[in-house]
């Protein structure tokens, strides 16, 4: 009997897709990862099927994101760069149309633009809305398309699967570094993106249900919507600092998060609020090393990125199913000492 990739992949203890693409020298995979499947591949005398070049019209996929000038959209964009690059070579053609905010109608629209150039599978990332939600359902169901949501996901759909982080789950994280930087008291303000960011939403509830069940002695004092502006989040910050002088901490869920900084300085802050921030930008670092910032969880963005095309081909070339449905990126905490 053939030796099949699935093998290689359970005895390497890595997935198909990096079994893959270490055999066709494809994509970014660690040298000492990489020599260990080819050694296995060997020892169980794996043969390589050669690979038919594949006509680019076959297989064309579509990606719609949000927030385009956003810092954290960095990362996502280096990933889905790699994977329109990588799944070029397996004869599938990416076509990428970028929200420049959370906005149902310019949403609408990309979908529109990418389904007249005969997509077969979309990866995006929803605006959470019934208009949304409904035009996702018939691509799926009357023409077919595969749908993968990243980032963000849009409950109520025929969406194959979801690549991205337990925002919820994050905002529990981030209820949990908070009072052990506030020591369990004191006032807390949140501040949010747009308050139609579903991603921002589940990171807000999160926090604020794992304050209120675990922490009684933390207040929130609000919840404040900065659009993604850095101005705003100054603003948010300064307002709140002038009317609750005795405020402890300071969760940002969204971007604009430079306004942090110019929120302290404005205020000529003697012991500033903890504070925690998201997403591993340049920007952010910077401000972790600046001392601006306590702590700053990141989404992994690169594989938010990477991994919905890869999966949407696979399932369309293989006509399988996805392995799962939820394909959780790593809640990592970042401090400026391991940054």
């Amino acid at each position: 009997m053939a030796v099949t990739i699935q093998q290689i992949a359970e005895q390497a203890g890595v997935s198909r897709g990096t079994v893959d693409r270490a055999l066709n020298h494809r994509g970014r995979i660690k040298a000492e990862v990489a020599e260990n499947i080819f050694r296995i591949a060997n020892e169980l005398g794996y043969v390589q099927k050669e690979r038919k070049k594949r006509d680019v019209r076959q297989i064309k996929i579509g990606i719609v994101t949000q927030l385009a000038g956003s810092s954290f959209m960095l990362e996502i964009n280096r990933g889905i760069r790699q994977a329109k690059a990588e799944l070029q070579d397996r004869g599938v053609e990416v076509f990428v149309e970028e929200g420049n905010s959370v906005d149902e109608k310019e949403q609408l629209e990309a979908i529109d633009a990418l389904v007249q150039k005969g997509i077969k599978g979309l990866a995006i990332m929803p605006v959470d809305s019934e208009k949304i939600r409904e035009k996702l359902n018939r691509l799926a169901d009357e023409a077919g398309i595969l749908i993968v949501t990243f980032n963000s996901d849009i409950v109520g759909t025929r969406r194959c699967c979801f690549v991205g982080m337990d925002n919820q789950k994050s905002g529990r994280t981030a209820a949990g570094l908070m009072a052990m930087l506030m020591g369990g008291v004191g006032k807390v303000l949140v501040v949010t993106g747009f308050f139609t960011n579903n991603v921002d939403n589940r990171r807000v509830d999160g926090f604020l249900d794992e304050i209120k069940k675990s922490y009684p002695g933390i207040e929130p004092v609000g919840v404040q919507g900065s659009y993604d502006d850095a101005d705003e989040v100054e603003k948010a910050i300064v307002n709140t600092m002038q009317s609750v002088p005795d405020l402890s901490g300071i969760l940002v869920v969204s971007g604009g998060q430079a306004g942090i900084a110019r929120a302290y300085e404005k205020l000529k802050v003697q012991k500033r609020p903890y504070t925690i921030i998201y997403d591993l930008t340049p920007r952010n670092k910077a401000a972790l090393e600046a001392g601006i910032a306590d702590f700053l969880i990141d989404q992994d963005g690169y594989v938010q990125g990477y991994e919905p095309p890869c999966i949407l081909a696979d399932m369309l070339m293989k006509r399988q199913p996805a392995e799962r449905e939820y394909r959780y990126t790593d809640i990592n905490i970042k401090t400026k000492y391991n940054i």
